[in-house]
């Protein structure tokens, strides 16, 4: 019921169109496509989670020999549309259900998904490429992106908290501050997507969790949990913390390690609050209250999501931060 629901919500036009604009997003993509043509060109691809078929298509034109779009939802159908609108009918098959269930007789040589959530994990298609993976990928076969690093750090973010929860000390003349209970229940009780730009960030970020889309297992995502330490930059109030994720594109498993070594040679899709904005922006989880932290004050604890027991594609989060002698549970 919850994946129907989930699958449901791609069918409006809304959602995909939000992602297409997304210029940073979009292009990446294509740029990463074309960028590794030689390793697509005249081989079989399998798009997840296709959407419109937008990437399905790159992948023709780069010279793909067939291309299987996979998605569950019913924007399938009119996927399936815009393929014969572009005489692609010969290369591209819309595959219209979840991967878990569809059939393809073949293995393939490219995985090609744009499987990250909000946070990366939340609501994540990263179990149906893990999926796919097992289910059809060539040894040695390519997975676009090939890793994602997910991030955290602490924020200062004054003008949301005045604009939020000051307001509420003197609305038109009148002390309306019984308000602030509820309002800051109801501004912070859960994360807030939102952009921040770096002048937010108070350290230098700290890895919550890297994927290797080679090797990553579906039992990996029920629980990650990380211990950190930071160390304020400046005295400012506290606020919470951001979280965001780059993705990488890099070359085929067997190149993975001399890839990593020098990060320039593959491409980057960011969502780092110091580079352009994308349709993710950036993760915050406030608490109720600031905390007023000094320069080089050492902020620390640990941070746990974890997979909804009843809907896998929701997360719980539990924060652990201590400051200043002081401790707290978000």
């Amino acid at each position: 019921e919850f994946d129907k629901a989930y699958f449901n919500s791609y069918a409006h036009v809304g959602i995909h169109e939000e992602m297409i604009k997304d210029h940073v997003r979009t292009n990446t993509y294509r740029d990463a496509i074309f960028h590794h043509q030689s390793l697509i060109e005249g081989k079989v691809v399998v798009d997840v989670g296709c959407g419109t078929g937008i990437l399905s298509i790159f992948c023709a034109q780069a010279g793909a020999k067939r291309v299987y779009a996979v998605d569950a939802s019913d924007i399938a159908v009119q996927a399936n549309e815009v393929v014969k609108a572009n005489n692609l009918s010969d290369k591209v098959i819309v595959l219209h259900g979840r991967v878990e269930d569809v059939e393809i007789d073949e293995e393939v040589d490219v995985i090609i998904s744009e499987w990250m959530g909000y946070m990366l994990l939340y609501e994540s298609m990263l179990g149906s490429v893990i999926t796919a993976r097992d289910r059809w990928l060539k040894h040695g076969g390519l997975i676009l992106p090939s890793n994602a690093t997910l991030y955290m750090a602490p924020v200062t973010h004054p003008d949301r908290y005045r604009e939020s929860i000051e307001f509420w000390r003197n609305v038109y003349g009148i002390d309306m501050s019984a308000m602030l209970p509820l309002a800051k229940q109801c501004a912070f009780e859960e994360p807030s997507v939102e952009t921040i730009s770096g002048e937010n960030v108070l350290t230098w970020p700290h890895v919550v969790k890297h994927v290797d889309c080679y090797t990553i297992t579906i039992d990996e995502l029920e629980s990650v949990t990380t211990t950190y330490k930071f160390r304020s930059m400046m005295r400012a109030p506290f606020h919470g913390f951001a979280f965001w994720f780059d993705v990488e594109f890099g070359g085929p498993a067997r190149s993975q390690r001399k890839k990593r070594t020098n990060p320039n040679e593959a491409l980057v899709l960011s969502t780092a609050p110091e580079d352009p904005p994308t349709h993710w922006q950036q993760t915050l989880i406030y608490f109720y209250d600031p905390i007023d932290v000094e320069q080089d004050q050492l902020i620390e604890g640990s941070a746990t999501l974890t997979q909804s027991k009843e809907n896998r594609r929701f997360m719980n989060i539990n924060l652990r931060y201590s400051s200043g002698g002081r401790s707290f549970v978000k």
